[in-house]
């Protein structure tokens, strides 16, 4: 069982990595969030951790589902968290490409 460390690890982490991709500042997505301009860095910086009811404003900030805010937390198949990796900010015409050929692979 992992300790508390990887899951608060994990949490800063993603925070961070949805933060850049948005291209906010830890002050910009703090305001955005309704909070003080210092809330996020108090997380990046480990002093503080958002509480159940923040988690979800930040899935609904960044418009993403529990699984995807989640995902590489634990990776079972490591080929499968490569091509979801890579597939996971393409845009909606190439994701139906894949789609389209995922179903052809299938048949």
């Amino acid at each position: 069982m992992k300790d508390n460390l990887y899951f608060e690890t994990f949490i800063r982490d993603r925070i961070t990595e949805l933060r850049k991709q948005r291209r906010l500042s830890e002050y910009g997505l703090s305001l955005a969030l309704g909070k003080s301009g210092s809330y996020i860095r108090l997380i990046t910086n480990g002093r503080s951790m958002p509480s159940v009811k923040e988690l979800f404003n930040n899935l609904q900030f960044f418009d993403i589902t529990a699984t995807e805010y989640y995902y590489g937390l634990e990776p079972e198949h490591p080929i499968r968290a490569a091509v979801i990796e890579k597939i996971r900010n393409l845009p909606d015409e190439d994701l139906k490409k894949i789609l389209l050929f995922i179903s052809w692979i299938q048949k």
